[in-house]
């Protein structure tokens, strides 16, 4: 397994974004807390959209942890693999910013407490997943499904412990609303356009597949929401982005068209210099469909 270019140098350093002034009240003296991953974890989820809101247990690709070398890590791995299962403390390295209250991605248009949700967007930037526990060979640790992004920094593993860690009667607040609705059978019907299913099966053959995962958000709710990354459109359409790409839809009843598929990138992004994923399959499919919208250029998207 190749070391991460983040990796290559022991000692990189996060530090929190949220510095809290010092007083006499205050139980520490310290004003910033700065910590170092102890290493990052490898997959195939390159994009936000890639990576679940949880675990899917049902997703079966693996993923790798891969710790520094020359800080004794080895050692501390000693006796971990006899625990089935871990907990991964990580940092959510492409956030910038917190907001005290965010719209999650389940549960209407209704905003939460961002300490009432898993919202990367927080004062702290730091995430816990519990993962399966596959294999540990040397400095790498073989893990089962996981909500992060190729490349996030660990901070720190712990064993997970059935008998203090699970408590299978606790109550979920809000959530308990949402929880009841996703029990029931998708509202949605999802439908191709001859257009999208031509491009669908071409992105496919590029090894393009984040459809599976819209469509499946969209089964649920295909309703404007920020988080879900959907907005209305023009000529009575919406729009979904997801990771590059966005999906173009019709909504009308409970049946939702898919009417075309186009870049995230607008054709002169594409065309500068600079790094942007999966570029060349970009242009390509603008060859192939030259008309059509294309987005305004606005970091990434």
């Amino acid at each position: 397994m190749s070391e991460p270019p983040s990796a290559k140098t022991p000692g990189n350093k996060v530090s929190g974004q949220f510095d809290r002034p010092s007083s006499e009240s205050s139980p520490s003296s310290f004003d910033q807390l700065v910590l170092q991953p102890i290493g990052f974890i490898k997959n195939r989820m390159r994009s936000k959209f890639d990576a679940p809101h949880q675990p899917d247990p049902n997703d079966k690709d693996d993923a790798f942890i891969e710790l520094l070398p020359r800080h004794e890590f080895d050692k501390a791995l000693s006796d971990l693999s006899g625990f089935s299962h871990i907990w991964i403390i990580w940092w959510f390295h492409r956030n910038k910013s917190w907001k005290p209250k965010g719209l999650p991605p389940r549960g209407g248009s209704t905003k939460r407490g961002v300490f009432a949700t898993r919202s990367p967007h927080r004062p702290n930037p730091i995430g816990i997943t519990a993962v399966q526990l596959h294999e540990i060979q040397g400095l790498t640790l073989r893990i089962g499904s996981s909500d992060l992004v190729d490349g996030t920094p660990i901070l720190d593993i712990k064993p997970y412990l059935p008998a203090v860690d699970s408590f299978p009667d606790a109550s979920i607040g809000w959530l308990k609303e949402v929880e009841d609705f996703y029990a029931l059978p998708p509202q949605y019907e999802v439908t191709l356009s001859e257009l999208a299913a031509e491009q669908l099966t071409w992105l496919r053959s590029h090894s393009i597949l984040f459809f599976e995962r819209a469509e499946s958000l969209l089964r649920r709710d295909p309703s404007e929401n920020r988080t879900r990354r959907i907005k209305r459109h023009k000529d009575s359409l919406f729009r979904m982005g997801c990771a590059e790409w966005r999906i173009f839809f019709s909504l009308e009843g409970s049946v939702v068209t898919i009417q075309f598929f186009r870049p995230g990138y607008p054709i002169e992004r594409l065309q500068a210099p600079g790094e942007i994923p999966n570029r060349e399959t970009q242009l390509a499919f603008l060859k192939e469909w030259p008309e059509g919208p294309m987005p305004t250029f606005r970091g990434h998207p």
